[in-house]
């Protein structure tokens, strides 16, 4: 459904009779849209406290009414409607997490398929109650997932741990657009019993704080699905002895982006103590969840075959040796009870061992750019007879703000995807590479449109992403949403479509100095970006918020202006010898600002574990400068307005 680019006086709170609203208006009201919603004949209707409500589900009457009542007490009491709840022994031809509305002048009838579509029948209800502005129309509404699992994956391990009030908030904020699974990505930051060494300082998740968001998610209709690497990804484990032995190499070993490295980061799979190691952590971190299900992880095993398995998998191939090793884990768990789930770009590396793999794993196919094969993957999949997951992102690592255009894309490429070959979920994942410096409402585009696709990517493809982050995350607060997504903008002048990361990221990231750090930028680009820049900065400047953390969201959106500012003349300098000097000075100047704001705002929504090594990076770069200071001539520290463009 096309979004109404009508003036929303439907919304506004002047005074005087107000028109009935149309059923685009309507829908407009909801998110996600419904797939179904429908004029049907009576008088129009105001919703509100005296509206007779009926509820009619197949559930047990008390768990429905806990449930609702956690979803009605967010409205205000003079609107908070009684609904009458009613058992039924079936729910007519609805499907699993599906519901129903009429609405007519007489009062207002629900059915509900289940406990999760009387959630949902009951959020449709109060978005209403809270967004029409003016009398509605007798309508139906028959609604149903395209996914029956829809989530989230949050990484908690490169660096950033958030706070309980910050995962707790985030996980109200998702039960409201109807995620309903949950994932927070671990390689180290969970406190495993024997394990201080490799978790000392990261500030980790504890087994009571898992236990209470178990509780936590599974009464707003999450499940929390425990999560561990156990096989790549494994260097802030490798790096301690005595883990140290346990690793695939034992010296440099070549990455397939063509470098060199040489922190070990993948378990040797032929050494029986690497599986003791992770079924030991098994054994400490699943007794904390509910959740049937377990990822293991188990992607990007880069040095598979270069260390002490080289052997091996030259005499039998590294898809062999690696999928005894998926085995032997599936085992472990299927002993525990759990269902096994685990990302599945190395077996598509090795499509041979495909129809051996476990019938009931279930495979994650991750991809994040806007061109991922996804659909091949998905037929592979469908083909080899697994049940799969497809999984894009969020885009908002190793960009500081974004990459909009690639996150829209990624996402709507992986659910027709999914749809098409039959994914029963849809996993929208978010990184936090170097560090995890981009801050938190950078990824609340992707997850907001993410939980709309997922849904029903037929009534929610053509939402105005800006509008709707705007009225759903910051409380209808002026641009705030439209500027969030300008954010992941910035870098489209440059014309560069790089993998997993945008050229100001590169810019920041690299040597100031080696041409690969700026190699395809150009001084008009440059001009682009910074003319782009200024009006949003200034914008942000001005913005007025009305949610419950105004002055946070509005310093992370000018934390995050600055320091895409930084990387543009960082990189214009470095195109330009002249101005080094001066530029070293001011930039020098201009990250010290940068740091100390970022450790505030980390500090607001984080635990202070990884903070350090989050800080690092910038740490480099301002040596960098320094050291430029040091070599630069005197004569040459002449002033400049290279900082001053925005300010």
């Amino acid at each position: 459904m096309a979004p109404d680019r009508r003036p929303r006086d439907w919304i506004s709170r002047r005074s005087g009779p107000r028109p009935v609203l149309s059923i685009a208006q309507v829908a407009e009201c909801i998110f996600p849209r419904p797939r179904r919603i429908a004029r049907v004949a009576g008088s129009p209707v105001r919703l509100g406290l005296t509206t007779p409500i009926t509820l009619l589900c197949p559930e047990t009457i008390a768990h429905v009414h806990r449930a609702l009542r956690r979803i009605l007490n967010k409205l205000p009491a003079a609107k908070r409607p009684r609904i009458n709840l009613l058992g039924t022994i079936g729910a007519g031809n609805l499907t699993s997490q599906g519901y129903a509305i009429d609405i007519r002048d007489g009062g207002v009838t629900a059915i509900a398929a289940d406990l999760a579509g009387a959630r949902f029948a009951v959020t449709t209800l109060a978005q209403l109650i809270r967004s029409a502005r003016g009398p509605i129309p007798a309508l139906t509404i028959t609604d149903w997932p395209d996914f029956p699992v829809r989530g989230v994956m949050l990484d908690i391990s490169r660096d950033k741990v958030p706070t309980m009030r910050t995962l707790m908030r985030l996980i109200d904020r998702l039960a409201d657009w109807r995620i309903n699974h949950l994932q927070l990505y671990t390689e180290h930051t969970f406190a495993y019993r024997g394990h201080a060494r490799v978790w000392r300082g990261a500030s980790p998740m504890t087994p009571a704080q898992i236990r209470k968001l178990d509780r936590y998610c599974a009464e707003r209709g999450i499940e929390l699905v425990p999560n561990q690497n156990s096989f790549g990804h494994m260097e802030r484990w490798l790096k301690h002895e005595p883990y140290r032995a346990l690793a695939e190499t034992t010296g440099p070993w070549k990455s397939p982006f063509g470098t060199i490295r040489t922190q070990a980061a993948t378990l040797n799979p032929l050494d029986p103590r690497s599986l003791k190691l992770v079924i030991g952590l098994y054994d400490q971190l699943l007794p904390n969840f509910t959740s049937r299900l377990f990822n293991v992880g188990c992607d990007e095993t880069f040095e598979l075959g270069q260390g002490r398995s080289a052997a091996e998998c030259k005499r039998r191939g590294v898809g062999e040796v690696y999928l005894d090793y998926l085995l032997k884990i599936h085992r472990a768990l299927a002993r525990r009870g759990r269902r096994m789930m685990f990302w599945s770009d190395v077996v598509h590396q090795h499509p041979r061992i495909l129809p051996r793999l476990p019938k009931d794993a279930i495979a994650l196919i991750w991809g994040y750019e806007s061109d991922h094969p996804f659909d091949a993957q998905c037929r592979a999949l469908r083909r080899a007879g697994l049940d799969f997951y497809v999984c894009p992102g969020t885009s908002s690592w190793c960009s500081f703000g974004g990459r909009t255009a690639n996150m829209l894309a990624n996402l709507r490429n992986a659910a027709r995807a999914g749809r098409r070959h039959g994914a029963i979920g849809y996993l929208v994942t978010d990184w936090g590479d170097y560090g995890h410096r981009q801050q938190l409402p950078v990824s609340y585009p992707g997850w907001l449109f993410g939980a709309g696709i997922a849904w029903c990517a037929e009534s929610n493809e053509r939402i105005d992403l800006g509008t709707e982050l705007s009225r759903l995350v910051f409380d209808g607060s002026s641009r705030a949403g439209e500027l969030w997504c300008e954010a992941g903008r910035i870098h489209e002048p440059t014309r560069l479509n790089l993998k997993n990361k945008t050229p100001l990221f590169v810019a920041m990231h690299g040597d100031w100095l080696d041409p690969a750090s700026v190699n395809g930028l150009t001084l008009r680009s440059i001009n682009a970006m910074l003319a782009r820049l200024k009006p949003l900065y200034r914008s942000a400047l001005s913005l007025k918020l009305k949610e419950p953390d105004p002055a946070l969201v509005r310093r992370e959106l000018i934390l995050t202006f600055l320091v895409l500012r930084h990387a543009v003349l960082r990189a214009r300098a470095a195109l330009n010898p002249r101005l080094r000097a001066a530029a070293a000075r001011h930039l020098h100047f201009d990250l010290r600002r940068i740091m100390a704001e970022h450790r505030r705002l980390w500090l607001a929504r984080n635990r202070p574990g990884g903070l350090a090594s989050s800080l690092s990076y910038y740490e480099r770069n301002l040596k960098e400068y320094a050291d430029y200071l040091k070599r630069a001539e005197p004569r040459s520290r002449r002033r400049t307005n290279l900082i001053t463009v925005m300010d």
